[in-house]
């Protein structure tokens, strides 16, 4: 019996007031430990599914479950706990202004409880990483939009969280930093975090061997990782060929010959006179 899904949508729809829904029959688990990415068209509503699945808005239809528990009936001083199980990186990044890069990325850590001298070589190393190391005791306000978002990033990982969601977490950097962010997730979904990346970056996408969760009109559709799809198709062609081989008519069996050949006996006495 598989494990009890991180996450869990049955038959989940979203609209905004009295508009359409702008998302329909959303069925689908996020198992512990797995890696996925979400791709669809601008306003496909990706932004809206992450949202629901950090409980940020809530469905017009249909049950969330997260770890195993209805979402709508969690109480409500139990979302703080909750969502501290998950790191998470909104496009608008949601930096505190009068912190600096080193005490943005090391909050979670301080609301967890931890002493600044037990994590504050761990938060170091992550902002070097994250080609960071120089602007420790920078603010918000002072640097790009891609420090910003490197920033966010650090702050959403640093906890090594149960579940990490990002939306677009490449969008702001260059090619080079972008593919060092993703080992960084690699390395943090080894650890057995779940993590559910939504990017345009299709290059991006095809640097993994995850699963593909696609929106489009409102639907979502999920494709298998390459590995996956690649035993389907060769599982697929082992049966037809052996579909082909059982209806092929039987061959006749070859009909065995003796080439004519004269036979000596040996002759153990002398012949009849």
């Amino acid at each position: 019996m598989d494990p009890e899904p991180v996450i869990r949508f049955d038959n989940v729809g979203m609209r905004y007031g009295r508009g359409p829904e702008i998302l329909r029959d959303l069925s689908f688990d996020l198992p512990r430990g797995s890696f996925q990415f979400l791709t669809g068209p601008s306003g496909a509503g990706k932004t809206s599914l992450l949202r629901l699945i950090y409980l940020a808005a809530k469905p017009s239809r249909g049950l969330i479950s997260y770890f195993g528990r209805d979402a709508a009936t969690l109480p409500r001083n139990e979302l703080p706990d909750l969502r501290r199980r998950v790191g998470v990186v909104f496009q608008e990044f949601r930096l505190l202004g009068h912190m600096n890069v080193f005490d943005n990325v090391a909050l979670p850590l301080r609301v967890a409880g931890r002493k600044r001298q037990d994590y504050a070589e761990d938060v170091a190393e992550l902002l070097t990483w994250v080609g960071l190391g120089d602007k420790m005791n920078a603010l918000p306000a002072t640097l790009s939009g891609g420090e910003q978002q490197r920033v966010a990033i650090a702050r959403a990982v640093v906890g090594q969280p149960e579940v990490l969601i990002a939306d677009e977490p490449t969008g702001n950097v260059d090619p080079e930093m972008g593919m060092r962010l993703l080992r960084l997730f690699a390395e943090l979904n080894k650890l057995g975090t779940t993590i559910i990346i939504a990017t345009h970056d299709l290059q991006l996408v095809r640097m993994l061997d995850a699963p593909v969760m696609t929106l489009s009109n409102g639907h979502l559709h999920i494709r298998p990782p390459r590995s996956e799809r690649l035993r389907m198709q060769e599982a697929a062609e082992a049966e037809a060929e052996a579909d082909r081989i059982a209806a092929a008519p039987a061959a006749a069996a070859p009909r065995s010959s003796v080439e004519p050949h004269e036979t000596d006996i040996a002759d153990d006495g002398d012949d009849d006179e």
